[in-house]
Formats: structure tokens, C-alpha cells, sequence
């Protein structure tokens, strides 16, 4: 996630596939950090990147300079590796690049109005894609192997998503999200669903890609909301559950698992409930949503995600825990803060403070 405003000291944030590490830049360059300890692998003060992507935690980055030298224009693309401190490849375009993203196969470049598919290995360009005007470089991509797909707007009016194959190299659906433009779109890292939430910010939508269909809504708030970040959980035995910060300085979860657990069970919250349909009963039901309010500071600008979700073991107790998630928040200020979020098989949470440090001062 780049920063287009020179406000914060923090330039740009990326988590990398897995969430096991970070990239973060500044004026002066940029770091990659370990998620799970905290510890500085690796720094390079040569000025400021727009762009730091990680490709798991291998010595390869693909950077972007922010424009501010000759030498880091905006319009390259560098290949980068760390254990060497030396270029691999450049590849060069007409105008700025506003988005990377990468796995162990596939190179997506996003511009203006086109994105580019490389093979990553050999940078051969295997397709190129004609999008309406993404001057902010909203994106979202799978890194899964087996269900690799990219989502980008498909209009400047409403919130359409295109969603596309990026291994078999076509157009896989359109979604017609929200009335409102994208604000933020995430696809989850197996390629099942896809999260977007309009500039309106007050309701979060959830796609099951393969059909297109919308399985869940999520009410964050009353009134509108800038949403920064939209992550899923990693976990593949537990339930799915879906992370947001905005403007508020309000951090969320959506639990994906009790959502299906409650409708099988036809279990309603209210009166309302019984009688209204569905898909306003989905967005009425509190029940799956978790809030921690001023979790950073309201205005901040920050990217969350969830780094590990943990079964905890069952009791013959109703309130054992169901699960534990440890939720990761970078803001651009320049902070790292990490919440255990706890949830009971009653729908009941808590959060906890973990660890706090300051990313800007952090030393090897």
C-alpha cells in the first residue's frame, strides 16, 4: 500500500505472501523486517521507493523509486537482490507504476490504464490488460499456484470489480460490488474470496470468487469511513475471518466461520431477523463483526493483517475459545502494533495488546 501524501514519514507498506515479513519505506530508503519477531533483516538508505515488494522471504524485491532522483524513477521497475545488493532486471515503462505484485510464477505490473502479466522467471510478457483510469493502483492478487487471480476496478462510477486468471491468462468474472467506487478490494491468499468496500466504507462485501456470487455483508459502521487495509486470515483449518482498519482508527474482524455456523443453525439475533430477508439480515447481525476502537490514532493511514490464527484446544466448558488471531497494524506514522484477538463458541471477544515499537528507529 503506497502513500501519495508526503505527510507521513512512512512512504509505502507491504506485507509479503505469507505475512511471515514486511517492507516498509521512507526518504531515505527502505527496510524488511521479520513479522513474528520484530527483527530488522535488512536496510538500503539510497532514497525513497514508492514501491517495496517481498516475494516470501527470498532475497528478491521488486522496487519502484518515489521520483525524487534521477536515478529511482517511478517508471522502473527494478528486480533486486538483497543478498548481493545488486539489479537482476529493469523493466522500464511509459508512465508511473502504481502497483506490483508477484508469486513464484507470475510478475503484475499496474499502471494508469493497463496492467501487464510477466512470467516471473523469464520476464517474458504474457499479457496485457485495458482497465478504466486506477489512478491509485487498487489491486488485489492470490498468490496461490492452483487459484492465482488479480481483481482490479472495472469502472470509475460504481464499485465493479474485474476479476482475472492470472495463470491461464483470461477474464475469469465482473462483480457488481457496491453503488459507490472501490476504496479497497483483497482477495483471499487461496483464491476462494474477495473483500471490497466502496469510498462510502460502511458496508464490507465478501465474494465467493468461483461463482461470483456474494456470500456476506458486513456493516463496519453508521456513518462513512475511509477503509485503509482489507486481509484475510491465512489458515486453512479454522474459520475464515477478515480484518479492517479506517479512518476511525477503528480495527475490525469479520468472522467468516460463525457467519456459516449461525445460518446453518438458522440461528437469528432479533425480531428483525425472522422476518427480513437474507441480505439485509446479514448486514443487521452484529454477531460476526468484532470492533477495537482507537487501536491508532483516528486519520492515520495503516495497513493491517493477519499474521497466524491459532485453534485453541476444546472443554467441556461453553466458554472455551474457538480460536486466537494475532493481527498485525503498521501505520504511517511509522509504528508496528500487534492485538491477540480472542473469540468464544459464544461469539464472545477480547483483544489484547501485544507488542508495540517504533519501525523509523528499529536498528539491526
Amino acid at each position: 500500500m503506497s502513500n501519495q501524501s508526503s505527510s507521513y514519514p512512512v512512504f509505502f507498506v507491504s506485507f509479503n505472501q505469507d505475512n511471515s515479513g514486511f517492507a516498509l519505506s521512507t526518504k531515505d530508503g527502505f527496510k524488511i523486517f521479520d513479522s513474528s519477531t520484530g527483527r530488522l533483516c535488512y536496510e538500503r538508505a539510497v532514497g525513497a521507493f514508492s514501491i517495496v515488494e517481498m516475494l516470501y522471504s527470498s532475497s528478491l524485491l521488486a522496487i519502484v523509486g518515489a521520483g525524487e532522483q534521477p536515478s529511482l524513477s517511478p517508471r522502473r521497475l527494478c528486480l533486486f537482490n538483497t543478498t548481493t545488493g545488486t539489479a537482476l532486471r529493469e523493466l522500464n515503462f511509459l508512465t508511473s507504476i502504481l502497483a506490483v505484485r508477484l508469486n513464484k510464477k507470475r510478475l503484475v505490473i499496474v499502471l494508469r490504464e493497463k496492467t501487464y502479466i510477466y512470467d516471473a522467471n523469464t520476464l517474458a510478457i504474457l499479457d496485457t490488460i485495458d482497465t478504466v483510469p486506477n489512478l491509485k493502483g487498487l489491486c488485489a492478487f492470490s498468490p496461490s499456484l492452483n487459484a492465482c487471480f488479480l481483481a482490479v476496478p472495472a469502472s470509475t462510477t460504481k464499485g465493479s470489480v474485474l476479476v482475472y486468471n492470472v495463470m491461464e491468462l483470461h477474464s475469469h468474472c465482473e462483480i457488481d460490488a457496491h453503488r459507490a467506487p472501490l476504496a479497497a478490494i483483497v482477495l483471499s491468499s487461496n483464491g476462494m474470496y474477495i473483500a471490497t468496500a466502496s469510498e462510502q466504507g460502511t458496508i464490507i462485501r465478501v465474494f465467493l470468487v468461483s461463482e461470483a456470487t456474494k456470500s456476506y455483508s458486513f456493516r463496519r459502521g453508521t456513518y462513512p469511513s475511509t477503509i485503509f487495509s482489507l486481509s484475510f486470515g491465512q489458515s486453512m483449518q479454522f474459520q475464515d475471518i477478515l480484518v479492517a482498519t479506517s479512518s476511525s482508527g477503528s480495527l475490525h474482524v469479520f468472522s467468516l466461520g460463525f457467519a456459516i455456523n449461525q445460518r446453518r443453525g438458522g440461528r437469528t439475533s432479533s425480531i428483525l431477523g425472522s422476518i427480513l430477508p437474507e441480505s439485509v439480515n446479514e448486514v443487521l447481525d452484529p454477531a460476526d463483526h468484532h470492533v477495537l476502537r482507537n487501536a491508532f490514532p483516528a486519520g492515520v493511514k495503516s495497513s493491517a493483517v493477519v499474521r497466524k490464527v491459532d485453534n485453541v484446544s476444546a472443554s467441556s466448558s461453553s466458554e472455551f475459545l474457538a480460536y486466537r488471531a494475532s493481527v498485525s497494524v503498521i501505520t504511517y506514522n511509522g509504528y508496528f502494533v500487534e492485538y491477540i484477538f480472542s473469540i468464544n463458541n459464544c461469539c464472545e471477544s477480547t483483544w489484547t495488546l501485544d507488542r508495540e515499537f517504533n519501525l523509523l528507529t528499529k536498528r539491526a
